[in-house]
């Protein structure tokens, strides 16, 4: 095989893409993410030893971010930006080295530590350091389950970043833990342990990123998102980062264009400080995997932020039109270079762009609803505990994640279209886009899709789920009426379910498919001591899940 890679839902045949990853990244692109992933283990081994010493290690705590959120499913398709990483990697891995001369540790057992490799030896040195390098299936599994899990993590740690805001125990796990999966010695039972660790710490990321967006931007609240078109030109921004949505809007602001999100940067309209901003339109089109055709409508210029890129085929006329900023990459792209200390990122060049492109073709027409974030809904807290209390509400629904290619996908379409009247479903991520636009009205008032937001706002149905733990007095989380039927497609969805797991939520369901990089064993701890369960129809699940 010229590549393996298994960590997200779509790996060929349910087992890894061998050939060509199903996101589009060939096998040479691979590898070079595999070698930068043994690059960032080398640099947190030592990372984790100079936190020991008091050393400052702001330098190597963001590098680990942007490159673990680089290797995310779907956010960097440019070797060349890869490569770089790579290179600066090895340099700033050398220069903390020498840092440790005051601090001496032995760093023998560690070989991503004294290895040594000029660009040209890149891609031939990667088949030495992929996934299957760990021959024993169970303990590949859980090191890749930590790894996909701190993935995510880093993720969310890059937005809050951006913000200004850090947990300095966030990066000492972050290091400790790949300095762990670095080891030849792990047993799996520390493994097991280091994976719900993981989880705990994917909580405080997103309690970390929670607290950043909502102190900028006020808490979300009841938004009604206009689904159609203006008559200016405009710009779609898609992805997750709201700084970079925050400098786009001050910086167009004026300028006759208009700016759109696009699949996750929808709950950005949730936020009361974006409302001032009249050429914030709405948002344009549905989840990411239907960009080949909604970029082709849109007319104007497209910027990732952040990952959910598909590489458009060699047929598109949109392709001169993306823009990437960020841990985002795509070859031919235009990349917007990052804000220097203080500063802001120069959108110029896109909108200057935007200028002369003709106004987006409309596509649809409407408003959809969302906002309803854990503020937002312990606002309507005694609403909600009456329409529970009087039976009007009989049990929630969370059906939070990520969208996919997938036919099978559209379980969740005809899962949500099925469920009674007195359910309410609780979204959070581009899952809600398999139903949010579904006509299910509401009860007593609460709207029966209640959105919170992005992926990461999973948090807030964490919040909300403890919240009405507390109000009506339980002793278990898993006492609430509440149902578990979460879609995954990439590794910030594996951080959000090991969050869960942490919280002692059990009996998840997990679908489209359950993860290939689960072994039989691994899966079998998952559903023996938490309950992970795979979908199956919407008939059975319906009356396994709901009408028990």
């Amino acid at each position: 095989m010229s590549m393996f890679c298994y960590q997200c839902q779509e790996a060929a045949g349910g087992k890894g893409c061998t050939l060509k990853g199903v996101c589009g990244k060939d096998d040479q692109l691979a590898g070079l993410m595999d070698v930068l992933i043994y690059v960032t283990k080398g640099i947190a081994v030592i990372n984790s030893e100079m936190k020991n010493c008091s050393a400052d290690t702001s330098k190597a705590d963001h590098f680990i971010l942007d490159a673990l959120f680089s290797t995310i499913t779907n956010a960097n398709f440019d070797k060349e930006a890869i490569k770089d990483r790579i290179t600066k990697g090895l340099q700033l891995r050398d220069e903390l080295l020498k840092e440790t001369e005051s601090c001496p540790v032995d760093f023998d057992e560690y070989p991503q530590v004294s290895v040594q490799l000029t660009p040209d030896q890149y891609e031939s040195f990667a088949p030495s350091v992929g996934i299957l390098k760990e021959e024993n299936e169970d303990v590949r599994s859980l090191k890749e389950l930590v790894m996909y899990g701190l993935k995510g993590l880093a993720a969310y740690a890059h937005h809050a970043l951006n913000l200004g805001s850090e947990d300095e125990s966030i990066y000492t796990f972050m290091s400790d833990a790949l300095a762990q999966v670095s080891r030849n010695d792990n047993s799996v039972d520390a493994l097991v342990a280091l994976t719900l660790q993981t989880g705990e710490y994917g909580v405080k990321g997103m309690a970390l990123l929670d607290a950043a967006n909502t102190s900028h931007y006020g808490n979300p609240e009841i938004t009604k998102v206009n689904i159609g078109v203006g008559t200016n030109p405009g710009i779609l921004i898609s992805g997750h980062d709201l700084k970079d949505i925050e400098e786009l809007l001050a910086q167009t602001d004026g300028t006759g264009v208009d700016v759109y999100t696009h699949s996750e940067m929808l709950p950005a309209h949730y936020y009361p400080a974006f409302k001032k901003y009249k050429h914030f339109v709405g948002n344009y089109g549905n989840a990411w995997w239907k960009q080949k055709d909604e970029f082709e409508t849109f007319n104007g210029p497209v910027l990732f932020t952040t990952n959910c890129i598909v590489p458009p085929s060699s047929k598109a006329t949109y392709s001169d039109r993306i823009y990437t900023t960020g841990s985002a990459g795509l070859p031919g792209a235009t990349h917007i270079a990052d804000r220097e200390q203080g500063g802001q990122k120069d959108f110029s060049v896109i909108i200057e762009h935007a200028k002369k492109c003709a106004p987006p073709q409309e596509i649809e027409k409407g408003e959809i609803v969302g906002g309803f974030a854990h503020n937002q809904v312990m606002a309507l807290a005694d609403k909600v505990v009456d329409a529970v209390k009087t039976g009007a509400i009989k049990k929630f629904v969370v059906m939070a994640g990520c969208d996919g290619r997938m036919s099978a996908r559209g379980y969740y379409s005809d899962f949500a279209k099925e469920l009674p009247n007195d359910t309410v479903i609780l979204t959070a991520g581009c899952a809600k886009y398999r139903y949010n636009k579904l006509e299910l009205g509401d009860i007593g008032g609460i709207p029966r899709v209640l959105d919170a937001g992005q992926c990461n706002d999973s948090y807030s149905l964490a919040v909300i789920a403890l919240k009405l733990k507390e109000v009506f007095g339980l002793e278990d989380i898993n006492e609430l009426p509440i149902v578990y039927n979460i879609a995954w497609y990439e590794q910030k969805a594996v951080i959000v379910l090991l969050a869960l797991l942490y919280l002692g939520v059990k009996n998840i369901g997990l679908g489209p498919t359950l993860p290939a990089f689960l072994s039989p064993n691994v899966a079998n701890v998952l559903v023996n001591n938490f309950g992970i369960r795979g979908i199956s129809t919407v008939e059975n699940d319906m009356q396994n899940w709901i009408n028990n």
